[in-house]
């Protein structure tokens, strides 16, 4: 039986490491750091700013590592219940339920003060509108509808946004194309996840789209639907000038793969199916975002 621990100081160092990235889902928090980078990146205008980034950077890990640490507090009964979410540091008993909200609450409150103070106030106001949504739309929609996923879309599409309102202090058009992107990729990613674990979301209490559709199709035809979505959303950076045609070809190149995996996906409904469509989503986002970064446009 698990030892029960209040905190993360009586942990040993190698142990408290693994726990500390656990409670704030650290590769969930780098892609949220990596895609506020390129919102900001993308939205600078003459001298790219160094401290200004540094600022961006750690007002929002404090806030997404408070957002994933209250996620969790929120979620503990039902994570104990999925084997993929069992072994995280609140079903586990790694850490006690009020030690996690108390470092939550911290942390989100740290991060939000000093994205308004460090970097500036809409900045601040937009980790606000990411916090809330993330926490009390998208986190109790989870076990009342299959429409979470599309909600959660909202706040995990956010973050590049935030980066482009850090260098501009305004939520000018050109920068939404990031948000829809981010929005568009997420629903093929995680109905692939779905799918894989739909066993497991079931147990939990959790209403996921294979949940009501045993068969697979609803499931695998949104996903096609949302990566041709994706497809053209992914062309607007380069429309608006944001990027350019070295951008514009790989977009193609990657959306059109993407897509095709959805497609062998909706053919052959299976886990393995799904695994490669999940694959592909996490092998097409850092592959897009990195062509953004190296081919900006002056827009």
């Amino acid at each position: 039986m698990k030892a029960r621990v209040t905190s993360l100081e009586v942990l040993p160092e190698r142990a408290w490491v693994g726990v500390a990235a656990d409670l704030i889902k650290a590769r969930l928090t780098f892609l949220v750091l990596l895609t506020t980078l390129v919102g900001f990146y993308l939205g600078t205008q003459g001298g790219f700013s160094l401290s200004g980034m540094v600022h961006l950077l750690l007002g929002t890990g404090l806030l997404a590592s408070g957002a994933a640490a209250l996620n969790q507090w929120l979620e503990r009964d039902h994570d104990a219940r999925m084997r993929r979410t069992e072994d995280r540091p609140l079903p586990a008993r790694r850490l006690q339920p009020d030690t996690v909200v108390r470092l939550g609450i911290a942390s989100a409150g740290a991060g939000l003060v000093y994205l308004a103070w460090g970097v500036n106030l809409p900045a601040g106001v937009l980790g606000a509108v990411t916090l809330l949504t993330y926490l009390f739309v998208y986190t109790p929609l989870k076990r009342v509808t299959w429409l979470n996923t599309i909600a959660g879309a909202v706040p995990g599409a956010l973050p590049p946004l935030l980066g482009w309102t850090a260098a501009r202090g305004n939520l000018e058009g050109p920068g939404w194309t990031l948000f829809v992107i981010l929005a568009l990729w997420q629903i093929p990613h995680f109905f692939a996840i779905a799918w894989m674990y739909r066993d497991d979301y079931a147990r939990a209490g959790f209403a996921m789209l294979p949940g009501v559709d045993p068969t697979g199709r609803r499931t695998a035809r949104q996903a096609v639907v949302f990566c041709w979505l994706l497809l053209g959303a992914s062309l607007l950076p380069w429309f608006y000038g944001l990027t350019g045609h070295v951008y514009l070809a790989g977009a193609v190149v990657l959306g059109c793969f993407f897509a095709v995996r959805a497609h062998q996906f909706g053919r052959e409904r299976s886990d393995e199916r799904a695994r490669n469509l999940f694959y592909a989503s996490i092998l097409y986002l850092p592959l897009l975002l990195g062509l953004m970064l190296m081919n900006k446009g002056n827009g």
